[in-house]
């Protein structure tokens, strides 16, 4: 029978090294790492009965789609409103006619003689560069500009000019 070599190790219990605070740092980023990738939870509520269950009736008013004119609301509420109708003329053939832009803002529900408008044509006939619309809203002005120059709408809320104006400069007359 062999002989086996002494086993030094027999008996004795294994000693672990101490950690280095570099290993708790490195430890401690990781696990703050896995953690922070980890999704919380969302709670699902829980229904709670509160007796009869009303059943919903449709409404004899439709909710419009898009924004709408608020008459008691601020310029800034009108804004939205204001901008899509100046969008949409410009979408269509009379992009060029401060008229067209007038009577679609009448026609969607802005007062006429709270308008201003620029000229579509130069001093030597040309098309303008750029028409300006705008209905004054208050002491506020809903602007539109509009043409070649701009490219798109731009439309904006300003203050009131202290004339009561809203644009600056000649503008024609809204007579029609």
């Amino acid at each position: 029978m062999p002989l086996r070599k002494p086993d030094h190790h027999a008996g004795r219990r294994r000693l672990r090294r101490r950690p280095r605070p570099q290993d708790l740092a490195l430890g401690a980023a990781v696990a703050l790492l896995l953690t922070a990738c980890t999704p919380t939870p969302t709670p699902v509520p829980t229904p709670t009965p509160t007796g009869p269950v009303a059943e919903a009736t449709p409404s004899a008013e439709p909710t419009p789609a898009g924004p709408a004119l608020l008459p008691e609301g601020s310029a800034e509420d009108n804004l939205p409103y204001f901008s899509q109708i100046i969008r949409s003329v410009w979408n269509s053939d009379g992009r060029g006619a401060g008229r067209a832009y007038v009577d679609a803002l009448v026609g969607g529900g802005f007062d006429k003689g709270a308008m201003q408008v620029t000229a579509d044509t130069s001093t030597v006939g040309n098309p303008a560069e750029s028409i300006q619309v705008s209905v004054r809203w208050g002491e506020q002005c809903l602007i539109g500009q509009v043409g070649e120059a701009t490219g798109e709408p731009v439309t904006t809320v300003l203050g009131a000019l202290p004339d009561g104006a809203c644009l600056l400069g000649e503008t024609r007359p809204i007579d029609w």
